[in-house]
């Protein structure tokens, strides 16, 4: 089995950050890999994911998520390129064992809501509109919230996957 480390394009970059995906795929990226082999997957010069081939078809290479560290990703210390690039074994065992895993045991439980007024003649008919503002405003200008189970004081707004100030008052302030 060969370990590999493959670039992300930006905007797919951008784009996985916002869902919580089991697989991506990476378009012409197959090159030498094979299924089972394991693969860093690099962004902005970063190391965000540890994934294992699920398959390749033509040149696009789809990967299941193993690890992810989207929100502190890890230098990738000259990693990557346009193809895949076989990586030494050392320097993957390295860089696989710095990102955190994802086991469920022992994380915290966070509330997340997105809520905004609206005018319905139903309460069937103002969940549609909901649904359709989603829809159409997205991640991009739609804010969420969100705060630990139990701590409602420390809640933040996340606009694009990051942290947003939604106080207009501070905004004066600037």
């Amino acid at each position: 089995m060969a370990q590999w480390a493959v670039i992300i394009p930006a905007e797919q970059w951008a784009t996985e950050r916002l869902f919580h995906n089991e697989v991506v795929t990476v378009a012409g990226a197959s090159g030498a890999v094979a299924p089972d082999d394991e693969v860093l997957l690099i962004a902005d010069d970063h190391v965000v994911a540890l994934g294992r081939a699920a398959k390749t078809e033509g040149d696009d290479l789809t990967l299941t998520y193993l690890r992810r560290q989207f929100d502190a990703p890890l230098p990738a210390e000259g990693l990557g390129g346009a193809r895949p690039v076989e990586v030494e074994p050392e320097a993957f065992r390295r860089l696989a064992a710095r990102l955190r895993g994802e086991s469920t045991a022992g994380l915290p439980t966070w509330l997340v809501s997105v809520a905004m007024p609206i005018e319905a003649a139903t309460p069937a008919d103002a969940v549609r509109q909901f649904w359709s503002h989603v829809r159409e405003l997205g991640p991009a200008e739609l804010p969420t919230y969100v705060w630990p189970t139990g701590d409602e004081l420390s809640m933040l707004a996340f606009v694009l996957g990051a942290e947003a100030n939604q106080d207009p008052e501070e905004d004066e302030d600037e």
